[in-house]
């Protein structure tokens, strides 16, 4: 992989941070010292139940090898996504994400924060605040007074939230969102038209339940929810996450122009051990079709023959023959290396 493109996939990588160890008081604990993950949630004086801790955001998705955080849309059917939307992803993918804000060391958005790292929740009765192990270590402000949202607000990186108890539900509207953030790594545009909703409920004193309800029509044709279940996290507080990244932004590269009469030579059936791979080409675009790799399908030209996928560290290499012949690539990643061998399509020079 190239140096350059190394740095951009840097810009998208968790906390490295050592935890800090303690012994958090006041929690239920087995006998063996350990927290009680199945103890009954906590209350506060008013009765309701008791969010205040920090959680750990998981991997979620239908494959659950990548996270909403790199791609909300990843379970949504076909058309689910305006076109609009679609374009300005492919785009910015094609980009290789230098423009992401992440690389500006500015916040992402509030689904990215959702769906990654550490969040604690500091509970009072008239505000809820989520502090973020995250880039420039970012907070939330929930009202619960009573207040409604504003009616015309100036449009910010995480927008503006009120919340209200439905049951033992803690729900969340925002609005207010600037056009600038992006609702995951992979550059699904948030605009500011997004609403969102969160429903929080602890049904333990270990796990927190979260659903997210999306409604944008400049960016999805209806709303959907997202859900995820966070565990809580003992014995450790979260750090400050500082970025550093613009210092270095002037050395991100964007993606590399393959000629389309190139880029049509790689098109064709290839295969590997037990499967076939359909590679395609749209537009300007490198699709690989692999059942056992379902989210690498979008690539980026790295050079005139070297791919990388848009939502993980792998990547693809063509091999031509002394004639210039397409006859095989190369794919690297996740530990291993795996040669598919052209079967089908022109072997165009």
């Amino acid at each position: 992989m190239k140096a350059g493109l190394m740095s951009v996939a840097a810009l998208f990588a968790l906390p490295a941070f050592g935890q800090w160890t303690i012994t958090t008081p006041g929690i239920p604990r087995l006998a063996n010292g350990k927290p009680n993950l199945s103890a009954p949630a906590p209350r506060t004086s008013d009765g309701k139940p008791d969010l205040t801790g920090i959680w750990q955001a998981g991997r979620a998705g239908a494959a659950g090898q990548y996270g909403y955080d790199y791609n909300v849309a990843q379970d949504l059917p076909p058309g689910a996504v305006t076109p609009w939307a679609q374009s300005v992803r492919q785009q910015r993918v094609q980009n290789f994400r230098k423009d992401s804000p992440l690389s500006h060391c500015m916040p992402v958005s509030v689904p990215f924060l959702n769906f990654r790292g550490l969040s604690r929740i500091v509970q009072t009765p008239g505000l809820i605040v989520i502090l973020y192990e995250s880039p420039n270590s970012p907070h939330r402000t929930i009202f619960m007074d009573g207040r409604e949202l504003p009616k015309d607000p100036d449009p910010t990186w995480l927008g503006y939230s009120v919340g209200h108890w439905e049951g033992d539900d803690l729900v969340i509207n925002s609005i207010g969102f600037n056009d600038q953030g992006w609702l995951d790594v992979g550059g699904n545009p948030q605009t500011e038209s997004l609403r969102l909703t969160e429903r929080f409920r602890r049904p333990d004193f270990g796990h927190l339940q979260l659903e997210v309800t999306f409604d944008d029509p400049k960016t999805f044709t209806k709303p959907f929810t997202l859900r995820m279940v966070k565990p809580y996290v003992a014995d450790t507080e979260i750090f400050e996450d500082v970025c550093e990244n613009e210092r270095d932004r002037g050395h991100l590269i964007g993606g590399f122009k393959v000629a389309p009469e190139v880029l049509a030579k790689y098109a064709g059936t290839y295969e590997l051990p037990g499967r076939d791979v359909v590679v395609e080409i749209s537009g300007d675009k490198l699709i690989v079709r692999d059942n056992a790799h379902p989210r690498d399908q979008l690539f980026v030209a790295n050079s005139e023959t070297e791919f990388q996928s848009s939502v993980s560290e792998v990547a693809i290499a063509f091999v031509k023959d002394a004639q210039g012949a397409v006859t095989q690539y190369t794919r690297t990643g996740e530990g291993k290396d795996e040669k598919a061998v052209r079967k089908s399509g022109a072997a165009q020079r």
